[in-house]
């Protein structure tokens, strides 16, 4: 997966999502009477050839700018989202998830309302607290710099905008001269 910038962190993830992602997807076809039989063709084989492929195409990598992962098989799913939009990370743990020492991680975006796209879950993150912290940490440092930069332009801003007043200035300053001069002339010849 390419990354714009260089990659700070990347994630690891649990292998027990393999286990996790059989189970769950079996148990809810199986809630399904048109999903049984399909559930025991999944339970065969089918949901651990499906979930080792998935585990091996799962990605996420943090950078100075933005969290980029991938995921999936059939429909892949690869999502950019830039550190100065997240604005929150939620931690789901229910009973299963616990069960096979896992939790999702839910990234919570600005400008997306709840339900919408933009928000993103990752399951199986090893280190998943430690892994917040860091973009957070990513997050608050290039904020840190887009002030810098904005206050360095500011400065600068100020600075041009000082010139600019001392050359306008300046030139009111000749205009009044000559003013003068042209005055005094027309004193003379009266």
């Amino acid at each position: 997966m390419s990354t714009a910038g260089t990659t700070i962190l990347a994630a690891r993830f649990n292998p027990l999502i393999r286990p996790y992602l059989v189970v769950t997807i079996g148990c809810t076809m199986l809630v399904t009477i048109i999903g049984i039989p399909l559930a025991l063709i999944w339970f065969c084989g089918v949901g651990q050839w499906w979930a080792g492929h998935y585990f091996h195409k799962l990605e996420c990598h943090l950078n100075e700018k933005n969290l980029r992962f991938r995921k999936g098989i059939l429909f892949q799913v690869e999502k950019t989202i830039p550190l100065e939009n997240i604005q929150d990370v939620t931690f789901i743990e229910g009973p299963i998830l616990r069960r096979f020492h896992l939790s999702t991680i839910k990234f919570e975006t600005a400008g997306h309302s709840v339900g919408q796209a933009g928000n993103m879950h990752l399951t199986g993150i090893i280190d998943a607290h430690e892994f917040r912290d860091r973009i957070f940490s990513a997050r608050d440092a290039l904020k840190a710099s887009q002030q810098q930069r904005g206050d360095r332009v500011s400065i600068e801003a100020s600075a041009g905008a000082s010139q600019q007043s001392d050359r306008q200035l300046a030139a009111l300053q000749g205009i009044e001269r000559r003013m003068d001069e042209i005055l005094a002339l027309l004193r003379q010849r009266v």
